[in-house]
C-alpha cells in the first residue's frame, strides 16, 4: 500500500458531520497525544526499566500516522507530496545526510 492508498483509506473515518475546523483541531490534538504514547512507551524504556514495546510503539506510530493523514485530508494535501516536500527541504538542508555541524549552523530555506 501506498500512502496515497493509506490516505484514502483512512478517510473513511474522518468524522466529516465536524466542521472544517473540529476536523482541523481534532487532527492536531490527536497527533499529539499519540506523538506523547510514543513518547511515554519509549521514556518508561530508558527511565523505567521496562523493555522496550516494539509493538506498542508501532502501533502508536500507526495512530500518528492516521491522524497526520487526517490533517492532510482536511487540507486538501496528499501525504505524497507533503513526503517529497520534506525529503526536499532534508536535501537543502543536509546535502550529504546528516551532520552535527550542518545541524548546528543550518540556515532556514
Amino acid at each position: 500500500m501506498d500512502l496515497n492508498q493509506y490516505q484514502e483509506l483512512a478517510a473513511r473515518t474522518l468524522g466529516r458531520e465536524r466542521s472544517h475546523e473540529q476536523q482541523l483541531a481534532n487532527a492536531a490534538l490527536g497527533l499529539a497525544g499519540e506523538a506523547g504514547e510514543v513518547a511515554d512507551t519509549l521514556k518508561k524504556h530508558l527511565y523505567h526499566a521496562h523493555p522496550l514495546d516494539r509493538d506498542a510503539v508501532v502501533k502508536e506510530l500507526g495512530d500518528c500516522l492516521w491522524y497526520v493523514a487526517a490533517m492532510a485530508t482536511v487540507l486538501d494535501v496528499s501525504l505524497e507530496e507533503i513526503g517529497a516536500q520534506n525529503i526536499d527541504k532534508l536535501r537543502r538542508r543536509y546535502p550529504e545526510g546528516f551532520s552535527v555541524e550542518r545541524s548546528l549552523n543550518r540556515v532556514e530555506g
